[in-house]
């Protein structure tokens, strides 16, 4: 039994283009979701669960104070981006997975070329990588098309932006299959479902019509990551296409068999639904019962069942941060937040400032249950702990807290591949501090590197080596033998 990580095993870290870039209006870039969603008030830090958006936030996005709107500066990745590759390679990582954002390569919908601005910097990001001799992992669209996709085609819904996601994915395979081996068409792709603006460009709402758009936009965009791995396959088959999913796991509250069906059924449509379609292929037979129960219809194309078949994913990928319970009835329990989603508290598990439960046991118990149903590689895209955190006298961070998050993880993690699962690589998430994903605070720090940047884009953007940063390349060097 191997008791040890591979020994090519893809040690990492992640960041996305909407976080860290910065440069919102720079060489031809256009405005996107991201940009237009305000930060959080931190006093809201606990109850914030799905990101709600109005229509009428949208239209005050467009007009309103740049401070509101910190994913605008990022922390100037665009122009620091060899600086920060090197920073990570100097800690061992064997990959580094960032995005590429569709509003700098078409920044219009009706674009037919690609903007050369926007190439050449991508051009930049890759080539740095390979110099430091890391695989680039290359997430095509992580929630950052341009604001035009709702503004005038009503998000994701419209069969129109297939066809503008397709050519920008397939300009990005054709440019770089020679140096980018590892693609990865949608970010948290069940993020449609959690969040529906942020994943979908559809605003939320309610009943049946709501449903409808909400999940014909999901089919839409399994249609597009179809189209471009089995695009993939045909002409550079070397190539490996991923899929991934924010993965909600989930217990039931007790063993009353109400909570354990309640959780069955909570996770089969949240996270099971979008990896099978994606991983096997096909609509699993509860879809179709639920669709059936919801009076969802949804329009498919001839031809296209066809292609979710033959373009399944080479590799299954999910973030993973913490665990939640679920009950039948769940009235007077108490509820804690989560990535993307809120839940039960478990009475087992301490919880983060946002209140995210901490539970590195259920990565293992998470990592069998995906490898035991897809038996496919497994590659784990984000795992991370947020915190708030100020640099010290000695201009670093002390954060034991950290090591210890992921010191946990991992060892769970290597309990999963001592268990028999095949595990390719682990990307933490992110790398370097960077406007939080969920409330658009730079207060909330992930990094082993800190960014001496406050929430209004202040400081003087220098960046410090955690404790956290030696602690990890010791891990990697070792290939997670000392854990």
């Amino acid at each position: 039994m191997n008791k040890n990580f591979r020994h090519d095993f893809l040690w990492g870290g992640a960041i996305s283009a909407c976080q860290a870039e910065g440069a919102y209006d720079a060489d031809g870039r256009t405005l996107t979701f991201p940009d237009i969603v305000k930060r959080i008030d931190p006093n809201q830090r606990q109850n914030f669960g799905q990101a709600w958006i109005t229509d009428k936030e949208i239209a005050e996005g467009r007009t309103g104070d740049l401070l509101d709107y910190p994913k605008r500066w990022g922390i100037d990745f665009y122009h620091t981006y060899a600086e920060d590759i090197a920073l990570m390679a100097k800690m061992g990582f064997k990959v580094f997975r960032f995005s590429i954002a569709i509003s700098r390569v078409f920044p219009h919908v009706g674009d037919r070329e690609p903007n050369a601005k926007a190439l050449a910097y991508y051009d930049g990001v890759i080539r740095e990588c390979r110099k430091w001799n890391m695989e680039p992992l290359v997430t095509m669209s992580h929630f950052d098309p341009p604001i035009e996709i709702w503004e005038n085609y009503g998000g994701y819904t419209n069969r129109e932006i297939i066809d503008y996601y397709y050519r920008y994915f397939k300009t990005l395979i054709d440019r770089y299959h020679h140096d980018v081996k590892y693609w990865l068409p949608f970010n948290e792709i069940n993020c449609g479902l959690l969040a529906p603006f942020k994943g979908l460009g559809v605003c939320n709402g309610e009943g049946v019509e709501f449903e409808n758009r909400r999940w014909q936009a999901i089919h839409n965009q399994f249609v597009t990551a179809a189209k471009i791995v089995q695009y993939a396959h045909q002409h550079y088959p070397d190539l490996k296409m991923g899929c991934m999913v924010a993965y909600v796991t989930s217990y039931p509250y007790s063993c009353d068999p109400r909570d354990v069906i309640a959780n069955e059924e909570f996770d089969r449509i949240t996270n099971l639904l979008f990896l099978d379609v994606q991983a096997k292929g096909e609509y699993p037979y509860f879809a179709k019962t639920y669709f059936e129960q919801n009076q969802i219809h949804l329009q498919i194309e001839d031809g296209e069942l066809e292609l979710l078949k033959q373009g399944t994913a080479d590799w299954v990928g999910y973030s993973y941060y913490q665990s939640i319970v679920t009950a039948a009835a769940t009235d007077k329990k108490e509820r804690t937040s989560g990535n993307l989603t809120s839940g039960l508290k478990n009475p087992h598990l301490k919880a983060n400032e946002w209140g995210w439960q901490i539970d590195p046991d259920g990565l293992r118990y998470l990592t069998n249950k995906v490898y035991d149903r897809y038996g496919k590689p497994i590659f784990i895209l984000e795992n991370g702990i947020g915190k708030i955190e100020t640099l010290n006298a000695e201009n670093t961070v002390h954060d034991d807290y950290r090591i210890d998050y992921l010191k946990r993880h991992l060892k769970a993690l290597k309990e999963a591949v001592q268990d028999g699962c095949d595990v390719i690589g682990y990307t933490w998430w992110g790398t370097i501090d960077m406007i939080s994903s969920g409330t658009s605070e730079m207060s909330k720090r992930y990094g082993f590197i800190y960014v001496d940047q406050d929430e209004n884009g202040q400081g003087s953007k220098r960046r410090y080596c955690k404790d956290s940063y030696a602690a990890y390349k010791q891990i990697i060097e070792t290939n997670g033998e000392e854990l």
